[in-house]
């Protein structure tokens, strides 16, 4: 059992490594298989993409556990406790559970140099080989081809989506990062793609292993009904088209398509009834999540989203455009490695005024520069020195039916979610 708390962990796990980021799967294969956890349950799903991978993830749990299965999920980054990454039948993995894997993986792996993610990753697949899971699904951190995911074989390969974000990795055209997500594939066993337009250097890769592919608007489709409830058509376990009418959910329907679709590409079913509790019953932190919290005596609409590029960007503005129309304003902070004027572009016209923020990293844009990029290109914006800030601003200056949109990164959705805890229950003054 390991003497260091999970905050002592964390703590040496953030400086073991000389880069935060090492791509590659050598070292950490190496370990995988010092530990015996390269097959961390008999039903692997890998799930990869620009945009979409949490609420997929999210979704694509809740089914397997509807069906009966014990199941592993496996995501990042979280937004408040590490913990937030390691699920087991739905519930965060303890503190101690967490260490003892750390532990575990600390005396393995000899000298060899582990990333800080790469040891998440690892102590995710020790865990769930530990409690006997009937499936799993990972989460891919960046990339596919060269993430310490990788090293698991997945019965069923999930992109959900293909955009240009993290270049310096990836490259900087959509071919490059589809070769790199196309990775996540293996021979002859299914692969799911919620991306409409696929680069030819994914469907080389998909015709060269033989992947049997189920691809949006192409093998399942959704349509969006005037009261909230949709209609998903796909390829069923039994290899049939098959129509639902579903419900109305929190969740962004195409990733709960790409979900579904997954899930029966595996084989498996469940009752029309029981997919539709299922997918209701799916959440996922911040992925076009809506809030409401006490304000000046008045209750008001929040929504949080943790897009941070333009094709986010873009699935944000089509989802407030679907929804009905009404006055929004932004919370807006941005890290200076994502690309300001692609996101921009996206939301033009879409909100009535921005209030940018700092977030609490190194690596955030100033609210200075984002005002400038905001401004050059007509919208109306306000600096603040705080998402914190930036929020109440945004309350006091707006009227109760106006809905605030709080987005741009995980640090912001977190500030934003800390704030709500510390106002639930509380009406303010302003």
């Amino acid at each position: 059992m390991s003497q260091r708390s999970l905050a002592e962990w964390l703590a040496v796990l953030e400086v073991l490594h000389p880069s935060e980021i090492d791509m590659g799967l050598d070292r950490v294969r190496a370990v995988a298989k010092r530990l015996d956890v390269l097959r961390p349950a008999p039903r692997v799903f890998t799930v990869t993409g620009t945009n979409g991978k949490g609420s997929t993830c999210a979704a694509l749990d809740s089914l397997l556990r509807a069906s009966g299965m014990r199941t592993g999920c496996y995501t990042s980054p979280h937004l408040h406790q590490y913990n937030e990454r390691i699920r087991l039948n739905g519930k965060l993995a303890d503190d101690q559970s967490i260490c003892d894997a750390f532990a575990a993986i600390d005396q393995a792996r000899g000298d060899i140099s582990l990333t800080y993610f790469e040891f998440g990753t690892l102590a995710a697949f020790w865990l769930f080989q530990r409690a006997g899971l009937d499936a799993v699904v990972l989460e891919v951190g960046l990339g596919g081809r060269l993430d310490a995911v990788n090293v698991v074989d997945a019965d069923v390969a999930v992109v959900t989506s293909i955009g240009l974000d993290h270049q310096e990795y990836l490259g900087s055209t959509r071919e490059s990062v589809a070769f790199e997500k196309a990775g996540i594939m293996r021979a002859s066993r299914p692969v799911v793609s919620g991306e409409r337009d696929l680069p030819a250097t994914f469907t080389d890769a998909v015709a060269r292993l033989e992947c049997q592919l189920y691809q949006r608007d192409r093998d399942f489709r959704t349509q969006l009904a005037d009261d909230g409830s949709w209609v998903f058509e796909g390829v069923d376990g039994a290899g049939q088209t098959r129509q639902l009418h579903l419900p109305a959910v929190s969740l962004p329907r195409d990733n709960l398509a790409v979900a579904l679709q997954a899930f029966w590409a595996a084989g498996l079913d469940l009752a029309d009834v029981q997919v539709a509790a299922a997918l209701q019953a799916a959440s996922a932190t911040g992925r076009l999540e809506a809030r409401q919290v006490m304000w000046q005596g008045e209750s008001r609409d929040l929504r949080l989203d943790v897009g941070h590029n333009p094709h986010a960007a873009r699935f944000l503005a089509e989802s407030l455009r679907a929804d009905a129309p009404r006055n929004r304003v932004a919370v807006f902070g941005l890290l200076a490695d994502k690309d300001l004027d692609g996101v921009v572009a996206e939301l033009r016209g879409v909100f009535s005024q921005w209030f940018a923020a700092p977030l609490p990293s190194p690596r955030s844009r100033s609210a200075q520069v984002l005002s400038a990029g905001l401004s050059a290109v007509g919208e109306r914006v306000a600096s603040c020195d705080s998402i914190a800030q930036a929020i109440e601003l945004a309350l006091d200056n707006t009227d109760p039916g106006t809905e605030v949109v709080i987005f741009g990164s995980f640090f912001c959705v977190a500030d934003a979610i800390l704030w709500l805890s510390e106002h639930a229950g509380v009406s303010e003054d302003g």
